[in-house]
């Protein structure tokens, strides 16, 4: 079974295989134990859908760059993640983003000129492969079952979400109003030392404010309004978030870390 060839591999996959009937009939998906891939990622895609749900447990910023795109803080420093238990599975009641729910599986493109994506997974997952135990994938007619069904759905919609992420990410560029973030937090016991955390884009609360009327009308008529108050709201979570870390005792010694 040849590799989807994929130059740069998304985070979290090593490696990609399309998902076939002829090479897969037989296997059967068990239940994943806990998220160790996830166990050391501070910062997770996230869709402008899941704004509204992600800005309860996680300060939504913008990547830095030239294409910037809507990450979820899950830790302020780099291997840092504060959501997850001795057990490598999230803590509970909070949101879980669609791009960690879609592992180890997801559409992408067998070759660079196809036009099709294709369902491929991770194979170096152990809970999928030839098991007694499981959800099969393919029936004994080798049609794939209702959960491989489900799965091939599920990264649809994830695909037809991360478009509408991109427009909404096109017309902030367009808008001019996103500046580089910076974040200071100051300890109690250490007031003159503040962490200062860099690295990443935010909307420009000024700039937003300065934007035209009719502008202003556009952007709460066609929903995005609503969606960058949900980026500014997370914000607040930072500090939050740091204290998170200081409870782990995961805050670094030397200041001026960034994102």
């Amino acid at each position: 079974m040849a590799s989807a060839p994929q130059p740069q591999l998304p985070l979290f996959y090593k490696d990609l295989l399309p998902l076939n009937s002829r090479d897969h009939a037989e296997w059967k998906v068990g239940t994943m134990q806990g998220a160790p891939f996830l166990a050391q990622t501070h910062a997770v895609p996230l869709t402008t859908d899941e704004f509204i749900d992600a800005q309860r447990n996680y300060p939504i910023v913008f990547t830095a760059g030239d294409n910037p795109l809507p990450i979820a803080l899950f830790g302020l420093n780099e291997g840092v993640n504060t959501f997850m238990d001795a057990d490598n599975k999230l803590v509970s009641q909070v949101y879980v983003p669609a791009y960690v729910r879609r592992y180890p599986f997801m559409l992408a493109k067998l070759r660079p000129d196809a036009e099709d994506l294709s369902l491929c997974f991770d194979p170096s997952v152990e809970f999928i492969g030839k098991r007694d135990d499981g959800l099969a994938l393919f029936n004994e007619k080798t049609e794939p079952t209702e959960y491989t069904q489900g799965v091939l759905e599920f990264c649809r919609r994830f695909e037809e979400a991360g478009q509408r992420t991109k427009a909404f990410m096109d017309e902030l560029q367009k808008l001019d109003i996103m500046m580089d973030g910076e974040i200071a937090i100051t300890r109690a016991d250490e007031p003159d030392k503040p962490f200062v955390y860099r690295g990443f884009r935010m909307v420009d609360e000024n700039k937003l404010r300065e934007l035209p009327v009719a502008t202003l009308e556009t952007l709460h008529k066609n929903g995005m309004l609503i969606l960058i108050h949900a980026h500014l709201f997370s914000l607040n979570l930072m500090r939050t978030l740091f204290e998170r870390q200081m409870a782990l005792g995961k805050v670094p010694m030397s200041q001026g870390a960034a994102n």
